[in-house]
């Protein structure tokens, strides 16, 4: 319901502004400072995204928690939809999202409305033994089935039941299974 009352607010502001200032210094300059807003802005957008996107790689490559730059992407994006977007409400707000502070300021706000849970998925965990290599010793252990293909080029679908239990004596190649 919040979004519809937004979807009707925000163009009834736009249209109020867009008659107070084209009353009081005319259609074109009126017009000129709606695309001059819309140029600046999209310039500073490019900048400070390219700013925002380096952070997150630093993030990521220093094994940071990248919320912080992710959010201020966002709000960077957002600021660049809101600058594009004719009007001096929204280009305002689009002007005060590319301010670093208000960024942080917004995430403020949000962060005490946002409950945030840390959970652990066994070894995707974000911890790193120092002690062991960065990515591991390179050695995955299992267990696999090839499955050679019959006379007509299919490969059977289901194991043969000599396979599924554990202790029996594993079949050749002849039979089409082979155990490794």
């Amino acid at each position: 319901m919040r979004l519809f009352w937004l979807f009707l607010i925000v163009p009834i502001i736009e249209i109020a502004l867009f008659i107070q200032v084209g009353g009081l210094i005319g259609l074109w300059p009126t017009l000129a400072i709606v695309v001059l807003t819309a140029i600046v802005g999209t310039a500073l957008m490019r900048s400070q995204g390219a700013h925002a996107w380096n952070e997150i790689q630093r993030s990521f490559g220093e094994m940071r928690d990248p919320t912080r730059p992710l959010a201020h992407g966002v709000m960077i994006l957002m600021a660049g939809m809101l600058l594009l977007t004719p009007g001096f409400f929204t280009d305002t707000v689009g002007l005060l999202l590319l301010v670093p502070r208000v960024r942080d300021a917004v995430m403020r706000q949000i962060g005490k409305r946002v409950k945030v849970t840390r959970f652990g998925m066994g070894a995707a965990t974000m911890r790193r033994d120092p002690h062991r290599a960065p990515y591991g010793d390179g050695v995955i252990d299992g267990d696999f089935i090839v499955a050679d293909r019959d006379d007509t080029g299919r490969a059977p679908v289901d194991l043969p039941p000599e396979l599924d239990e554990p202790d029996a004596p594993r079949p050749g190649r002849g039979s089409g299974w082979t155990r490794h």
